[in-house]
């Protein structure tokens, strides 16, 4: 079984919001090289067993779409360190960093949109949780696993990771804070 607070514990997170924009950024290290977490995020196959089925002009200026989700351009892929997309319009990008660190692999995801996009930094509760399900997925899926089946405790946990991220980041306001973690407890727990 996995221990649901070290998963949670395994991801860092960070919110600053600077000239218009927010930047949300998680990061994680993962036991395996650079290459095959480059392969399990940009190969199809294996992208569609931890994340979701993608299709589309798979390469550089081409568009992707990710089945039941959004979509959006390649802007840069520079095997097997960066990967950069829009995600669900032009003005929100998130860039993919890979770094080995010994026999591990760091990887750093930074999600930036425009501040009127995020309304303040509590903006980064709503693709915040997303993003780390996502990369505990891929942790599951570099392991050999599946995703456990406690996804609604990760999620919880998820939220209330992210909601102290932002109090910490003095990017929002309280009542801003409260509105958006209502809406992410929607958005991932609607059984709540």
């Amino acid at each position: 079984m996995i221990d649901l607070v070290q998963e949670l514990d395994a991801l860092r997170r960070a919110v600053v919001r600077t000239d218009g924009e927010v930047t949300l950024r998680v990061s994680r290290r993962y036991p395996a090289d650079t290459p095959d977490v480059w392969s399990a995020l940009t190969e199809p196959e294996r992208l569609a067993r931890w994340f979701l089925p993608v299709g589309g002009d798979l390469r550089v200026g081409g568009e992707f779409r990710l089945e039941g989700n959004a979509g959006g351009e390649i802007l840069a892929c520079e095997p097997p360190t960066l990967l950069r997309v829009t995600f669900g319009g032009p003005d929100s990008v998130v860039e993919v960093h890979l770094r080995a660190v010994g026999d591990d692999t760091k990887l750093e995801l930074v999600h930036t949109v425009p501040l009127g996009m995020a309304g303040s930094g509590a903006g980064a509760l709503f693709p915040g949780p997303g993003w780390d399900i996502a990369l505990h997925a891929l942790a599951a899926h570099l392991r050999g696993e599946t995703v456990d089946p406690e996804g609604a405790a990760f999620a919880r946990g998820s939220v209330e990771a992210w909601q102290a991220t932002v109090e910490a980041s003095g990017t929002a306001t309280a009542e801003e804070i409260a509105a958006a973690c209502e809406m992410a407890r929607a958005q991932y727990l609607p059984e709540d």
